[in-house]
């Protein structure tokens, strides 16, 4: 309902006047002069992301789950597989090559849950999160710099798990939380 001691804006936009190139490498950041919906310019600096394909594996009604270090938080994480997507490379082929890298799972059946920006007031990431099942166990294949532990946790636990902030990974809250919804389990 409108409040009339509110705001209201016909048009929510800003208009890019220059663009500069801070830095290139596996993400990149740019720094915008934009003008307002006011006429006013503002800088906005913000980082250039691939895009990215996340998989929650359920089996037997256990979450496959991905331990490994993040240098920006300084501590170990338990995640669902992830990773950035490669040039050409659509969403489902990166979550089910993301699931074989990390896991060695493949799926027989892998559905798509959700996709949503994970920071958008500072980044233009988009990731695409799906549900496998059907998992087949085979070899993982990691990064060359992607030192893993892949435990199967039941899904109770791994609610539980975000419950007493053990984790903290926005993608695999926001996913096990979906599928919780969606299972009632």
């Amino acid at each position: 309902m409108y409040n009339k001691f509110m705001s209201y804006y016909d048009k929510l936009e800003e208009t890019k006047i220059s663009s500069k190139s801070l830095h290139r490498g596996v993400v990149g950041f740019n720094k915008d002069i934009v003008r307002l919906i006011d006429g006013s310019t503002a800088t906005r600096e913000y980082m250039v992301h691939p895009g990215a394909s996340a998989v929650l594996p359920v089996i037997g009604g256990k979450a496959v789950l991905v331990q490994q270090y993040r240098y920006p938080v300084h501590k170990t994480t338990w995640e669902i597989p992830a990773g950035k997507m490669k040039k050409g490379q659509t969403p489902l082929s990166c979550a089910k090559a993301e699931l074989r890298e990390e896991t060695g799972y493949a799926a027989s059946k892998i559905k798509k849950l959700i996709s949503f920006h994970p920071c958008c007031a500072f980044s233009d990431e988009i990731l695409h999160i799906f549900i496998a099942e059907g998992l087949k166990p085979g070899k993982t294949n990691p990064d060359e710099d992607e030192f893993l532990n892949v435990k199967l946790f039941p899904l109770k636990t791994a609610y539980n798990m975000i419950k007493n902030g053990l984790i903290t990974d926005s993608k695999t809250i926001i996913a096990l939380s979906l599928y919780r919804n969606m299972h009632g389990r």
